[in-house]
């Protein structure tokens, strides 16, 4: 893990292909990755590099996990697509298995987190519309500064982020927005129309923002108060992120909805879900919402191979225990560039007096991949199976970067 120098011919080639074939709606690092095993990728030039990014969390059990990939190939020599015109042989336990996991009845699959979040803002207002009796087209979703849901033209309509929302209109109503945080600013807004409030249990592109002690605890308690739905979106803080399956569980709290994506998948293909009691998702009846590839074979059979790892508590222990670890070193910098260290698990947001970008790009130099948002945030969010020696490497990586 040797510091990396100027890039290759075919790394250009395949670098310009990119920038002049394809949108450019991402702003990537100058690398191009070839081959990936466990915490680290390789790049078309034979560079390794430790992957502190896991996709966004997508690739929590690292890259090419063999469970998962054996159980893709199994998958994929049998069937791996029938819609949902027919059932097959994984659909239905995949779906107990994960509503056992989340203590919940039943479950909606979809395919990308997105996906999953415009399916539960459409059950909150089914079920408050023909379960909680809101007037019709009166119902309202209460969201929070700094969220992020995805990126459709639904869910941009209630983001603050002037990058992710400008020039879309005109945008869709029926949302309320207030500071997170402030559970005084939730209870202000929430009336008798109020069908559900979708909260992120630790804001992710925000920054990693964790809430204040009891933050998560005062939303339950007010939806339970205001006879609406918690809607834990939990795309990227669960499944083993934050040293526990879910992150709503720091606080012992139980949402009425969970949103669930990304390392769901295992890293190998998108597979999303809406988790929740009957008396929620029992408001569908056939027709009333679908997807061609949710729920698909494939999907299920990773899945559960997925489901069935977290229940060892293996991976919610190492981000336990790896996570005290990170956190106690990043406490530990005493450099004038860092202002703040958020996070929790193996999740941490590293708030810099500077921008963030130029230490990304040294990092990488240095073989360590990692990512930064909103300008002066820098992310670190490595595999769930990174060993504590390779973690305390990219550590080290860090602090010379930020030296730098």
């Amino acid at each position: 893990m040797s510091e990396k120098t100027g890039a290759s011919a075919e790394t250009e080639r395949l670098r310009r292909l990119s920038d002049e074939h394809s949108a450019h709606n991402y702003h990537p690092l100058p690398i191009v990755v070839a081959e990936a095993d466990g915490a680290f990728v390789t790049d078309v030039d034979g560079r390794r590099y430790l992957d502190m990014l896991s996709a966004y969390s997508a690739v929590n059990f690292g890259h090419r996990n063999p469970r998962l990939v054996a159980a893709a190939e199994r998958q994929l020599g049998r069937v791996t697509l029938v819609s949902r015109a027919f059932d097959h042989d994984q659909f239905g336990p995949f779906c107990a298995e994960l509503a056992a996991l989340c203590g919940k009845d039943m479950v909606l699959p979809m395919n990308t987190g997105a996906e999953a979040v415009e399916t539960a803002l459409k059950t909150a207002r089914k079920w408050g519309y023909e379960v909680k009796g809101v007037p019709a087209d009166q119902a309202n979703i209460v969201t929070f500064v700094g969220n992020f849901h995805g990126r459709t033209t639904t869910i941009v309509s209630f983001s603050t982020d002037p990058v992710a929302k400008a020039s879309y209109g005109p945008y869709t109503p029926g949302f309320r927005t207030v500071p997170y945080g402030d559970a005084d600013a939730l209870r202000d807004a929430m009336d008798a129309n109020t069908v559900g409030v979708l909260v992120e249990p630790i804001q992710g592109e925000a920054g990693v923002l964790v809430p204040p002690p009891g933050y998560l605890r005062a939303v339950r308690d007010l939806c339970d108060e205001r006879g609406a739905l918690m809607i834990a979106d939990e795309v990227q803080t669960g499944l083993g992120r934050t040293g526990t399956t879910f992150a709503c569980e720091h606080e012992d709290v139980v949402p009425d909805v969970y949103v669930l994506g990304k390392a769901l998948g295992g890293g190998i293909v998108p597979v999303s879900a809406v988790v929740a009691d009957t008396g929620v998702l029992g408001v569908y009846k056939p027709g009333e919402h679908g997807s061609t590839f949710g729920g698909n074979p494939m999907a299920c059979a990773i899945a559960r191979e997925v489901i069935a790892m977290l229940k060892t508590g293996e991976f919610q222990a190492r981000s336990r225990d790896l996570g005290a670890h990170l956190h106690g070193r990043l406490g530990a910098l005493d450099l004038g560039m860092v202002r703040e260290v958020r996070g929790r698990g193996l999740w941490a947001g590293i708030e810099l007096n500077g921008l963030a970008r130029p230490v990304s790009e040294r990092l990488m130099e240095l073989g360590v991949l990692a990512k930064e948002t909103h300008d002066t945030t820098l992310r670190l969010a490595p595999p769930l199976v990174v060993e504590r020696d390779d973690l305390d490497w990219a550590l080290d990586q860090l602090e010379a970067a930020l030296k730098a």
